[in-house]
């Protein structure tokens, strides 16, 4: 059973991040996916909602605005930008273990 978006506050899983190809296609809430903004994807969050995500590896965090939905790959918990995923230094293996805290 999935949470709440008013009673849920923090999650944790794995991340991943948009490959190149998807840089200006649609997202599901209609805008133009640009992989150099701060922009994720969830499951069900409300579009718009910011995010903290914090790589537990590292400890950097970024905060993103959700604009789409995903990810579709199993385990996973948020896709990232690629300017995201940057800021808290998961693009050479691709996954991180994450920690997700609703801000708004």
């Amino acid at each position: 059973m999935k949470p709440s978006s008013r009673k849920y506050r923090e999650e944790t899983g794995l991340a991943s991040f948009y490959a190149s190809r998807y840089d200006g296609r649609p997202t599901a809430s209609g805008e133009t996916f640009h992989n150099h903004l701060l922009t994720a994807a969830h499951p069900y969050l409300v579009f718009g909602t910011r995010v903290r995500v914090t790589n537990l590896q590292n400890h950097h965090s970024v905060v993103v605005r959700i604009n789409d939905r995903g990810p579709f790959a199993k385990g996973r918990v948020i896709d990232l930008s690629q300017a995201a995923a940057r800021r808290i230094e998961m693009i050479p293996l691709g996954l991180a273990q994450v920690k997700l805290e609703i801000l708004e």
